[in-house]
């Protein structure tokens, strides 16, 4: 709204200056008693124009040249405006913390179940790493479960 108040103040200005050259090309044929008359006229009329009403308040917010809008501009950089700007980093590392302390801590679980696994097992550890045991687990489990099925 104020973008519409400054345009439509730049086009009256616009054509106030436009009449003002016209009429300034056309007294240099005047006589100099009706000269004087219109510049004491002028002078009046700029004596009784409207003063512009200035806001003693400097605005909250701003627009910049690419139609953004900004805080101030005169903020300066104090303790609080410091404190905003890494409290929210604070906060993102410390997420980051947790959630390696919690991953790293779910795996330290899952490693140590393994482990006791192994140990209370009555296979040796090395059987676990051994080829044809592996597919003595993958032939002799479904050979088994398909036994008991038949025996049952």
């Amino acid at each position: 709204m104020n973008n519409a108040n400054s345009t439509n103040q730049q086009e009256i200005d616009r054509r106030g200056q436009y009449f003002s050259n016209q009429l300034t090309l056309a007294t240099s044929g005047l006589s100099h008693d009706i000269s004087e008359r219109l510049r004491v006229a002028r002078q009046l009329a700029l004596a009784q124009r409207k003063p512009l009403v200035l806001s003693r308040l400097s605005p909250a917010a701003q627009i910049n040249s690419q139609g953004t809008l900004t805080g101030p501009t005169d903020e300066g950089l104090n303790f609080f405006n410091i404190l905003a700007s890494a409290l929210p980093l604070l906060a993102l590392v410390f997420g980051l913390m947790a959630i390696q302390w919690v991953q790293q801590d779910t795996l330290i679980s899952e490693i140590a179940a393994t482990d006791s696994a192994l140990l209370t097992d009555e296979l040796p550890p090395d059987a676990y790493s051994d080829a044809g045991f592996v597919q003595f687990l993958k032939h002799g489990l479904s050979a088994s479960a398909s036994a008991s099925a038949k025996g049952d």
